[in-house]
């Protein structure tokens, strides 16, 4: 089978919007300049990667409980009170709208309650693995989902760098080359480094350098508590000390950043599992949004780049 392209649709549409300028409205003064960045950013990255299939995939629950009890300061900083995703009121009006033409195309969409959109990707990813269904191709401006590039099941990541007009593939090699450690060793990286836009501490005083030491010398987060627990030597100047105050840290933080891959996700998605539609189920509903959201060009580049019509 061709290739499976997997959008991380918030990181695309959030993107967008910052990518272009708000004054981009409906008729009725609606902004939409996300809902058109988007739809350019899919009709180009169907027409320069040429997918067979491919799949929305959206958060159901951005904060996942799971990852709250393990670490409470989990994305704590972007929510607001009620729970809900601090999010622009310019961006927030167009995410249903964003939803509504993605349907009306034709357009896999897959999300499940109680996970992130990461975790759909990442379990759709291993599916397609695990079934020799081709390569695939994972388009996201979140460095969390490196931890999926795997070169033997045919997964990399296409990253996103200055908004969505250029796109950075990652193999195993590109990893290791930017970051001095193991292709596959991303995630166990990232709990040691830690993430800032997500809430994840890190290990205190332990930056990309010495992170990328220790996973050099040990291997894994297992490997390094392990180490500590023996007694061995192997650790840099000061990092011993650093990790014993953050073993707590360690216990919990790889199952936060850890990717699921089990998401309970039909075995078959709707709209032909991911498949590119020949035509809008609707072609005429499809127009009614178009013209009532004034998308213009950008909708008729997305319908010729993904059904052809």
């Amino acid at each position: 089978m061709g290739t499976l392209m997997l959008l991380d649709t918030a990181s695309l549409y959030y993107r967008a919007f910052y990518g272009m300028p708000e004054t981009v409205t409906a008729p009725d003064g609606t902004p939409v300049n996300a809902v058109r960045g988007l739809l350019d950013a899919i009709a180009r990255l169907v027409r320069d990667r040429g997918p067979d299939r491919l799949v929305a995939c959206l958060d159901a629950d951005w904060r996942p409980e799971f990852r709250v009890a393990a670490i409470g300061t989990y994305k704590a900083h972007r929510a607001e009170p009620d729970g809900t995703e601090r999010t622009p009121p310019a961006l927030a009006v167009q995410i249903p709208l964003i939803t509504q033409v993605l349907e009306a195309s034709g357009i896999t969409l897959a999300e499940h309650a109680g996970y992130e959109a990461d975790d759909v990707i990442a379990t759709l990813a291993h599916r397609a693995a695990a079934r020799a269904a081709g390569p695939v191709e994972v388009v996201t401006g979140d460095r969390d989902l490196f931890q999926l590039v795997d070169d033997a099941k045919r997964i990399s990541v296409l990253y996103t760098i200055r908004g969505l007009s250029k796109l950075e593939p990652f193999t195993e090699q590109d990893i290791a080359k930017k970051y001095d450690i193991p292709g596959k060793a991303y995630g166990a990286f990232a709990v040691l480094r830690g993430d800032p836009s997500d809430g994840l501490p890190g290990v205190p005083g332990v930056g990309e350098k010495s992170a990328a030491a220790l996973i050099r010398a040990f291997g894994g987060i297992e490997q390094i508590v392990t180490a500590l627990e023996k007694g061995h030597g192997g650790f840099p100047p000061g990092a011993r000390k650093k990790l014993e105050a953050a073993r707590d840290y360690l216990a919990v933080a790889p199952a936060v950043v850890k990717t699921a891959t089990d998401v309970p996700l039909p075995t078959e998605l709707p709209a032909g599992d991911g498949v590119l539609p020949a035509r809008p189920p609707d072609p005429g509903l499809l127009d009614e949004i178009g013209a009532a959201l004034g998308l213009g060009s950008s909708l008729s580049r997305f319908r010729a780049a993904v059904t052809g019509s």
